[in-house]
């Protein structure tokens, strides 16, 4: 299980497996978040058999799926709702950790600033760039209402 910290409440993966979330349990996580969409591809352990393995090792699971691309509001605010309200440190997947990046950076701009969550996102290895139009938006909108 290959595990990228983002901050010290958020690290993201690849796809996990009941395995992998033996070894996060191990590892001092407390919640997973699932964000790929069940069905994406044959070799994937479903949603509903993940969720039974992290409740029988103690740990909070949300499934928040998004397709690749297609990330809506409503998933954005589930994914701050879930992360805000979690037992930390939390650990989100998808197929590679982008999507559960992308999630997190859109989530966090209500709180930090596009070259903030920029910088965390590429030293953590993803490069999301081209979010910074809608990052620099949800700014703009957060110093608007203060």
């Amino acid at each position: 299980m290959k595990v990228t910290k983002l901050t010290p409440n958020i690290s993201v993966a690849h796809q996990l497996t009941e395995r992998d979330l033996e070894e996060a349990a191990a590892a001092g996580f407390k919640t997973i978040i699932n964000n790929r969409p069940d069905g994406e591809a044959p070799d994937q352990p479903p949603s509903e058999e993940l969720a039974a393995a992290a409740q029988r090792l103690g740990l909070a699971y949300h499934h928040i799926p998004a397709v690749s691309g297609q990330i809506a509001d409503a998933q954005v605010e589930a994914f701050r709702t879930a992360l805000g309200g979690a037992e930390k440190p939390a650990l989100a997947f998808c197929r590679t950790g982008t999507r559960s990046t992308t999630l997190w950076a859109l989530a966090a701009s209500d709180r930090l600033s596009a070259n903030e969550i920029l910088q965390t996102t590429l030293e953590a290895g993803y490069n999301l760039e081209a979010l910074r139009p809608q990052l620099e938006a949800a700014s703009g909108k957060r110093s608007s209402n203060t």
